[in-house]
């Protein structure tokens, strides 16, 4: 805006929306997609199919077709990704933390491993990743634990928390707080002591570490970039994460991800009779 310009009435406001044009910030998507750049190797502009920054306190929501790769890059080293998935078909089907933990005997998400939904189906499996580790046990932050934290925790505040970003996202696809399951958070790694304490790792750690997820379904993603819930530091503390993704082929019955177990090959093979119609 000009010293002259003003937003105080219907023309000066259209004035000013219409000289933002084309103005770029980091946290916004790519429109259209397939303009993004910094792609990974060997991935064609022409197959991105959503680039877009999540701003710190910020979420997004996006449908992905089976087989569609998905990478999120924390881009300076304290982004935390809350996510939920939902069967895109039938939403009542939902990722399953504690069945993806039970069923592969592991509660440590990284390369190779699975998210199972409630019917025992593979929703999205992580085909790559350079991360310390993630989080499968403590879920997300919510308006209370973020008032305590922090004086604050308003999803319209300076300090939203991740649960009532998601109510936000959900009810895009005709969903509510009461769709809310346990979440997964990557970037923020979890591990349980001896003698059962929980131990995070905060960070913030190196800047650029990805994750790459391959959806096995067509899914609802619903991403929340908030403070972990147990992040011990008193400022708000969280910084942009880049969510890319790209058209890609379903996995064959020889990949190396879907043979690894006796537990994945049968999610796997689930999901190959659910499409079988």
């Amino acid at each position: 805006m000009t010293a002259s310009s003003t937003t105080a009435d219907p023309a000066g406001a259209r004035a000013h929306a219409r000289a933002m044009a084309g103005t770029r910030v980091e946290a916004m998507p790519t429109i259209p997609a397939t303009a993004a750049t910094d792609l990974p190797p060997g991935v064609a502009g022409e197959d991105v199919v959503w680039d877009e920054t999540i701003a710190a306190g910020g979420y997004a929501a996006r449908v992905l077709a089976r087989g569609t790769r998905l990478r999120l890059t924390d881009l300076h080293g304290d982004g935390t990704i809350a996510m939920l998935v939902f069967n895109a078909e039938r939403p009542v089907e939902r990722l399953n933390v504690a069945d993806t933990v039970k069923i592969q005997w592991n509660a440590y998400l990284g390369e190779g491993r699975l998210l199972l939904s409630d019917m025992g189906r593979v929703l999205m499996s992580v085909i790559a990743d350079d991360n310390k580790g993630h989080d499968a046990f403590c879920g997300a932050s919510n308006q209370a634990s973020n008032a305590r934290k922090y004086g604050d925790g308003c999803n319209h505040g300076a300090h939203p928390n991740a649960r009532d970003r998601f109510v936000i996202a959900l009810a895009k696809y005709g969903m509510n707080r009461r769709d809310i399951h346990p979440c997964v958070t990557w970037f923020k790694p979890v591990a349980i002591a001896a003698d059962g304490a929980i131990e995070l790792d905060h960070g913030p750690h190196r800047p650029g570490q990805a994750i790459t997820l391959r959806a096995e379904m067509d899914v609802i993603l619903v991403l929340a970039n908030c403070p972990h819930v147990r992040d011990p530091r008193p400022d708000y503390c969280v910084t942009p994460v880049r969510a890319t993704a790209w058209r890609g082929p379903i996995t064959p019955v020889d990949d190396a991800i879907r043979v690894a177990t006796p537990e994945g090959l049968r999610a796997f093979e689930n999901v190959e009779d659910y499409y079988r119609r």
